[in-house]
């Protein structure tokens, strides 16, 4: 990527709305939790913003706040009609507004069949729902390996973007091989979404290496762990706790592989004690943490309302020193270090 199309990505911040990330711009198997984490399928609804005019209206507080990257997928919901429907009440905003969505593979039979119409269809149904006659920013999902025509589908989207309908191509939870693949075929990765946070260093072992020999920036996702990084945990036992979102189930799992609820406890002291240092909460300084990370372009952060807008803005007022770093390596020494590729554990692999 040419550091004009790297500057396009290091703008203040932004936010999606289905599944409520927001993107924040530097400036831009082991188990032994006892007792486990208790896992339901239910969420607070009445602090969910993430659906219907409610949604749409806390677009504009965040893009008043700085704010002004949404990042969306096709299958989040009505997550691009809803960002469409913020960009066609609010055309002044379009200009300083990036919108990041997904082309994502999942059926074995699409897989196959892979094509450059079928690629260009969905790129437009994109387009239309969002209202815009170019994506900034098309990030690319495969997902099963065994049907190897992943080469050919990125293919596709480059030729999509040659004709002015995608500016950028990304990818989103490739490992390195398949990352390689595409890049020896000539497809231009502007950027590479993945899971990396002080719980999930996985990116550190191969991967951002490899993206920053190619000049690839890092989007990374499930920075907070769907907020088990914040204030709100400290302190508490595990059995008082309830994965009761999809995002909780998923990272309480990320939790008992990266050490268990003990050592997670460990880890939010120091994070604690860092962001008093500061004054600032742990939420922001596990996403700093990130964002110091060599090839980190910008952060997502979830976000199921406006109500965190003041907060996140601390986010850039401070940085990690020497001293931060190394409290909290200290507690990173004593958890599980994964050990395998981006997204391979998701796929069955391991830790």
């Amino acid at each position: 990527m040419s550091s004009a199309q790297h500057d396009a990505f290091r703008r203040d911040s932004s936010i999606t709305a289905t599944r409520g990330r927001t993107v924040r711009h530097d400036v831009a198997r082991r188990t032994g939790v006892s007792p486990p984490l208790s896992i339901c399928a239910r969420g607070e609804r009445e602090s969910d913003r993430t659906g219907g005019q409610a949604a749409v209206e806390d677009f504009e507080k965040f893009a008043a706040a700085g704010i002004t990257t949404f990042d969306a997928a096709d299958h989040y919901g009505p997550a691009e009609a809803l960002i469409g429907r913020y960009l066609s009440s609010h055309p002044d905003r379009r200009p300083s507004t990036q919108v990041l969505t997904k082309y994502c593979v999942f059926s074995r039979q699409d897989m196959a069949l892979i094509n450059k119409e079928a690629v260009k269809q969905a790129v437009n149904q994109s387009r239309n729902r969002l209202g815009v006659g170019t994506v900034d920013l098309m990030q690319y999902y495969w997902g099963d390996y065994d049907v190897r025509r992943y080469v050919d589908g990125a293919l596709y989207l480059a030729e999509t973007a040659s004709e002015g309908l995608i500016r950028h191509v990304g990818v989103t939870n490739f490992d390195v091989p398949r990352m390689e693949a595409m890049a020896r075929a000539g497809v231009p990765i502007a950027t590479n979404q993945l899971q990396y946070s002080l719980l999930d260093r996985r990116p550190e072992n191969g991967m951002s290496a490899f993206c920053a020999a190619n000049g690839i920036a890092l989007l990374p996702y499930g920075v907070l762990a769907g907020g088990f990084l914040s204030d709100k945990y400290l302190g508490v036992p595990a059995s008082k706790v309830s994965a009761d979102t999809y995002s909780k189930g998923k990272y309480s799992r990320v939790i008992l592989a990266a050490g268990g609820w003990d050592w997670f406890q460990q880890l939010l002291q120091a994070l604690d004690s860092v962001g008093r240092k500061h004054d600032t909460s742990i939420s922001n300084v596990a996403a700093r943490w990130v964002l110091q990370r060599p090839g980190v372009a910008a952060v997502i952060l979830g976000a199921r309302n406006a109500n965190h807008v003041e907060d996140q803005q601390r986010l850039f007022s401070f940085a990690l020193d020497s001293d931060d770093l190394g409290a909290i390596d200290d507690v990173l020494a004593r958890g599980r270090r994964p050990t395998s590729d981006c997204y391979s554990w998701e796929r069955g692999g391991e830790w």
